[in-house]
């Protein structure tokens, strides 16, 4: 039985060669001994050897017990025809003779990017609704070529490596069978066409940056991070494309005195203790002006006053929100004489209503 030869030999490269230095070897070899390359009555065997050599060495565990124990280390995986390879050791076959499987892209029409755009807008904006003009840059269609990326009075040509089809065709035979293999164009990258005298103001794109002043409409009842769509607005599409979207985000400035709560409004109002005692009216400030509002006797600090339909516009109509006027009675840190004489007039005509409020204190005590 003769001896068969090593298969680092084979592929001629040393025992510590890396795996692509394996795969090169092998698509070089491959190539060099494919019968319908090479005449050689021993091109065939000799085709089959490099093949077996690959199909071992290629695989990390399969190398590892033939470095271990040689032919020895392989026994089982060949002797059933070269139909029965791996299927690693088919797709470098492929790529030996092919250069792999080329992926066409076909220059087919794309939408245009989208833009983003922030804005901010006062409080009043928000909630009522506005209109603003913002400025940016984008992409759009040549001015003076019209897209065609021609030279005005000139059009593009088409290509003469793939007569206008974007794409080039190779057909090969081998041993499996015959193959077509579908690329690009180099030439023309996919567009078929060639541009042999570029419009000088887009330099052969077809497309331009401008700066465009916009008018946005901002419905009422927004706020801080809503985003406005405006279809169409974005960069210019490719090949034909549908052109991109605007995104408007934005963002809302605080008020001097009110604090948004969904579509309510909350404002705090700080009052002295006589009138948070006896009551009063004053004029407070709204969304729509000021406004009279009657403090009720007695209030108390977080007391609350709502008034309806005087808050935020809900976005999607529907009505309004309320403006909710929260209390604070505030006591005074310092006090005239004549002040201090009258609280004192005052509080000693509480003798009879702290008994009441001593009770609840004895109460709270005693569940302690």
């Amino acid at each position: 039985m003769p001896v068969k030869e090593d298969y680092y030999s084979i592929l001629g490269i040393d025992r510590n060669a890396t795996s692509q230095d394996i795969k090169k070897a092998f698509r070089k070899l491959a190539f060099k001994y494919h019968p319908d390359h090479n005449s050689d009555t021993n091109s065939e065997q000799k085709f089959k050897e490099v093949n077996e050599a690959y199909e071992v060495l290629s695989d990390p565990h399969k190398r590892a017990n033939y470095d271990r124990y040689g032919h020895a280390g392989t026994e089982g995986i060949f002797g059933r025809g070269f139909d029965n390879f791996g299927f690693g050791g088919l797709g470098d076959i492929f790529d030996a003779f092919f250069g792999g499987a080329a992926t066409v892209t076909h220059q087919a029409p794309r939408r245009g990017a989208d833009l983003q755009y922030r804005l901010s807008i006062t409080f009043e904006e928000a909630a009522f609704g506005t209109e603003r003009d913002i400025k940016l840059s984008r992409t759009e269609i040549c001015t003076v070529c019209h897209g065609t990326g021609a030279k005005p009075g000139t059009q593009p040509s088409r290509c003469p490596n793939c007569q206008g089809s974007g794409q080039t065709q190779r057909l090969h035979q081998s041993i499996f069978g015959r193959f077509t293999n579908t690329a690009v164009c180099q030439q023309c990258h996919g567009e078929g066409k060639i541009v042999t005298d570029p419009c000088t103001q887009c330099k052969g794109l077809g497309r331009e940056k401008k700066q465009r002043t916009l008018r946005v409409k901002i419905p009422a009842g927004v706020n801080t991070d809503s985003q406005i769509r405006l279809s169409g607005e974005g960069e210019v599409g490719i090949k034909g494309g549908p052109t991109g979207s605007l995104y408007i985000l934005l963002s809302v400035k605080e008020h001097e005195f009110f604090i948004r709560e969904n579509n309510n409004i909350v404002y705090e109002l700080p009052i002295n203790f006589t009138k948070a005692a006896l009551g009063a009216e004053m004029n407070l400030p709204t969304l729509d002006g000021e406004m009279k509002v009657k403090i009720p006797p007695g209030s108390q600090t977080g007391h609350t006053i709502r008034l309806k339909n005087r808050g935020i516009p809900h976005l999607y109509g529907g009505g309004r929100g309320d403006q909710l006027i929260k209390l604070f009675v505030v006591t005074p840190e310092k006090l005239t004489k004549k002040q201090r004489q009258l609280l004192h007039e005052l509080d000693s005509t509480f003798t009879m209503t702290d008994e009441p409020l001593q009770q609840r204190w004895k109460s709270l005590f005693h569940r302690r």
